[in-house]
């Protein structure tokens, strides 16, 4: 939200976070590809006041349990808000993009789920 992003509802009081572009030039489908080629996975969602077809949205939907069970906390959250709203504002820029996803797999490096096999 610091960085000109409405949150619908004007927060969240779970693991979902539900981003409105209905006043950006860019839509829901744009916003989940150039995420995704910064290594940020989050889904297309339609939004409430919705002027897209569904299969292109006005918003995006970013969950945090994929985080919170590799043990990141709230300034891991804030570092990858902040690089989610910097793939935003340029979004075109796929060589940023490319960039973050290189911060983001040392980040990652540093919260590992699994030592070992699980079965």
């Amino acid at each position: 939200m610091k960085r000109g992003y409405d949150i619908v509802s004007g927060g969240t009081d779970n693991h979902l976070v539900l981003v409105s572009f209905l006043n950006k030039p860019f839509s829901g489908k744009e916003a989940d590809a150039a995420l995704g080629r910064a290594g940020i996975t989050v889904n297309k969602n339609t939004v409430p006041g919705e002027t897209r077809s569904p299969f292109v949205t006005s918003g995006i939907r970013v969950g945090s349990p994929a985080l919170t069970s590799r043990g990141m906390k709230e300034k891991e959250f804030e570092l990858i808000a902040n690089k989610i709203a910097d793939v935003l504002d340029d979004i075109e820029n796929t060589e940023k993009q490319a960039s973050i996803k290189e911060e983001l797999k040392i980040l990652a490096r540093g919260f590992i789920i699994y030592t070992q096999s699980t079965y």
